[in-house]
């Protein structure tokens, strides 16, 4: 897989976790543990994100 190819799949994965993450929020009970989770993912694709733009 190419460079751009890559990073565009982990922006559609960080959006999808965004809307995943916001859909969980407004849930009367949201569940922080399955938050948490999802911020770290998040999280990780964005350092990951900014390491191949950087390249």
């Amino acid at each position: 897989m190419s460079l751009t190819g890559r990073i565009s799949e982990l922006s559609n994965k960080h959006r999808q976790l965004d809307q995943q993450i916001n859909d969980e929020e407004k849930r009367p009970a949201s569940d922080t543990t399955r938050l948490k989770d999802l911020k770290r993912q998040k999280l990780k694709i964005k350092e990951e994100l900014r390491w191949l733009e950087a390249s």
